[in-house]
């Protein structure tokens, strides 16, 4: 798997044409299949040909004498007439217009050579399906349909209909493999719809009159009995003067409820005033404090009097005695005068209760009077609106009747006229090239498709494969400098676990020397001496990264001894023809030490075996004897390469670790899983051990070719240098 490119790297042209190159074999195959599947549908496929007709369809005159203007474009009305050119009706007036034969269904259903393939596809599904127990749906035979019918429907299924772009012509296509036939039936469609149409709207006029007749019919009866009813009404409730009536009634309403007010008004003032001058009636003093009553003419007159003649009786006093006839005469006067003028309060008292029972009675006699005359209107409102009522419903029933009769007038007069105004255009020649199959397209298609999904293919097969298959990518996945690539060997029975000693000069001996130079050029005195080599799994070829970079180092005049760690599974003394009753698991036992360092098959390289297997080798990698071993080697020797289990699978690996200097990741192209060498190098990093780096053993340089372009010219004094910041930030952990 690639991994995507960061934000600041961004996706290259370049990296789409490795992955296509990687995947070349997927894209060809894709591309190939697809090729031959259009050229073997080219060849099964039976050629149909097209007749074309084309019909003007345009909407005509409604038949509405108002002449409403009509839309320029309709689509519903132009999707209607497209599913009337389809329906089965028009395909079963084609049937009887060309007077086709009774095994005419029966031919549309004979199988090509491509459908005869589908036919036997089918069945071999269904009897898989039969095989795991599940039973075809049992399909009912088609019982109660004539042959036309059946006709009508393959000619309906095989029309086509389409508008021309930016006019109101419209073009019906009918496919067959006969090509006269395709003719015939495409100008027959449009012969038949054109006559459909003309059916349809005979039947709808002729449906239209008819039921607009009946209910003219109804509606004039209604109206009559609803006049009659009007009429009688009217008599029962002289409703001829009732409009007179309603209009004089509210004018006398509110000149009695005008009136009332006033009566109210008077009665209201002689009420009050009654009530004062009741009080002062026997005496005449405090009646004359009363306004009314002081205000009578005829009682001023005889206040005069009265002051007169009291004038002349004082006067009279100082000449005469009081039994003097003159004063007698003038006391009998002023005595009279006092008894009239008593006699006239008593007369505007009475005077002034009539006249307040008066305006009583007038005040009750005015209310009686309205409230007779509102129940009057509101007798009069209640026979006009039943009589509106009556009036609304026979003027409805007019109306009614009226339309219909002006609707049967119109349909007499535009019955002839058309809804749809139909034209044959242009009639349908025999063709002469099939329509399909398009040969030269599908084959065009088909590459363009071979191509495109190739090469979409090879993209989801490099994102799906989480294999290591490219260094970059490896690099940025583990977050670990590629120290080198080791090519995959093509040379069957034979062995590259000492190609650096046996072909120095080849490929394979380069890399490991590129490996070395990584090593040593890293940095000059930092460089590390004690290196532990790992792997993920099993298979990977750490054992031959061992060997290869333990004699490169030896050729360099350093003194590199090499120890197989692996006392589970002892390889190196196999490989190097050795002996391995005394190693490396001698010593930790406290056994036999003396001869556990063995010659090299080069010179400056030593060898330690890894002994008989132990019953507990973990324990014995743990023990502080390996690690005083390690010590003592290193004081003798410039480098120490050790070969170790797979970190995956037993726990020696991260024990060894502890007494070197760092680990070598040794992983294998199209083998070792991105997953897998992540989870490794977490387990080194979680237990503080330093990873140098990792190599990649068994690429292959055919699907790296642009790799291996340009991996020795650029990347690997790239790689020394991220190395050796590496080394020395590793150094310094080791010094702290």
């Amino acid at each position: 798997m690639h991994a995507m490119p960061t934000a600041n790297q961004g996706l290259h042209l370049r990296d789409c044409f490795k992955v296509i190159s990687q995947r070349r074999r997927v894209v060809l195959t894709f591309f190939g299949a697809t090729v031959t599947l259009v050229l073997l549908a080219n060849f099964l496929l039976t050629p149909r040909y097209e007749g074309v007709t084309k019909v003007l369809i345009e909407r005509g005159d409604s038949g509405e004498l108002s002449g409403r203007a009509r839309l320029a474009y309709d689509s519903e009305f132009y999707q209607t007439q497209f599913q009337l050119i389809k329906s089965r009706a028009v395909a079963r007036r084609v049937v009887d217009i060309l007077a086709l034969p009774e095994d005419y269904a029966a031919s549309m259903t004979e199988q090509s050579p491509l459908s005869a393939v589908k036919s036997v596809i089918a069945g071999a599904l269904q009897r898989v399906k039969s095989i795991f127990g599940e039973e075809a749906p049992a399909v009912a035979p088609a019982t109660g349909q004539s042959w036309q019918d059946r006709a009508a429907t393959a000619i309906s299924a095989d029309i086509k209909v389409s508008p021309l772009a930016e006019s109101h012509l419209v073009s019906i296509r009918f496919t067959s493999t006969d090509p006269v036939f395709a003719a015939q039936v495409a100008n027959t469609t449009a012969q038949a719809f054109i006559e459909e149409v003309l059916k349809m709207k005979i039947e709808g006029t002729r449906r239209n009159l008819g039921w607009m007749d009946d209910k003219a019919r109804s509606e004039r009866k209604a109206l009559e009995q609803a006049e009659q009813e009007l009429q009688a009404y009217m008599q029962t409730n002289g409703i001829v003067t009732l409009e007179n009536r309603i209009t004089v009634t509210p004018e006398r309403l509110s000149e009695l409820s005008s009136q009332l007010v006033l009566a109210e008004l008077r009665r209201k003032e002689l009420e009050t005033l009654y009530a004062k001058v009741a009080q002062v009636e026997d005496s005449p003093a405090a009646a004359e404090a009363v306004t009314a009553i002081a205000a009578d003419p005829t009682l001023q007159v005889l206040r005069t009097q009265i002051v007169q003649t009291e004038k002349q009786i004082m006067e009279l006093t100082n000449k005469y005695g009081p039994k003097h006839p003159v004063m007698i005469k003038a006391s009998g006067d002023l005595s009279m005068l006092l008894s009239k003028k008593q006699q006239e309060v008593r007369r505007i008292v009475r005077t002034i209760r009539n006249d307040y029972e008066l305006a009583l009675k007038n005040e009750q006699s005015l209310r009686s009077q309205l409230d007779l005359t509102k129940a009057e209107t509101m007798e009069l409102n209640e026979r006009f609106i039943r009589f509106g009522a009556l009036k609304r419903e026979v003027d409805t029933i007019r109306q009614t009747y009226d339309a219909l009769t002006l609707k049967l007038r119109e349909q007499g007069i535009t019955g002839e006229n058309q809804p749809i105004n139909l034209w044959i255009v242009e009639e349908a020649t025999v063709p002469l090239e099939p329509a399909s199959p398009r040969k030269g397209l599908n084959l065009l298609l088909g590459m363009l498709l071979g191509v495109t999904g190739g090469i979409g293919l090879a993209f989801l097969c490099s994102y799906l494969d989480n294999r290591i298959t490219d260094p970059d990518a490896a690099e940025t996945s583990l977050a670990t400098p590629i120290l080198s690539v080791i090519p995959l060997s093509r040379e069957s029975g034979k062995a590259i676990e000492g190609i650096v000693l046996q072909q120095p000069l080849s490929a394979f001996a380069e890399n490991y020397k590129t490996l070395r130079s990584v090593l040593l050029m890293a940095a000059a005195d930092l460089a590390p001496s004690k290196i532990l080599i790992t792997s993920a799994v099993m298979g990977e070829g750490k054992t031959t990264t061992a060997i290869n970079l333990a004699i490169a180092l030896a050729q360099t005049e350093n003194r590199v001894v090499l120890i197989d760690g692996d006392l589970r599974k002892p390889r190196l003394h196999k490989l190097f023809k050795m002996d391995s009753k005394v190693g490396l698991s001698s010593y930790l036992t406290g056994g036999q030490t003396e001869g556990i360092l063995q010659p090299g098959p080069v010179p400056n390289l030593s060898f330690i075996a890894a002994g008989p297997t132990p019953p507990n080798p973990s324990e014995l990698i743990a023990s502080k004897r390996f690690r005083s071993l390690i010590d003592a080697l290193g004081e003798k020797f410039d480098f120490i390469i050790c070969d170790s289990p797979p970190v995956l699978m037993v726990a020696d690996a991260l024990l060894l670790g502890r007494s070197f200097d760092g680990t070598i990741m040794v992983t294998k192209a199209h083998q070792t899983t991105h997953d897998m060498a992540t989870r490794a190098i977490k387990m080194l990093r979680d237990r503080k051990l330093q990873v140098l780096g990792v190599v990649i053993n068994g690429m292959d340089p055919k699907h790296n070719e642009y790799y291996y372009g340009e991996y020795h010219a650029t990347s690997s004094v790239k790689r020394l240098m991220l190395s050796r910041a590496m080394f020395v930030d590793a150094a310094s952990a080791r010094e702290e």
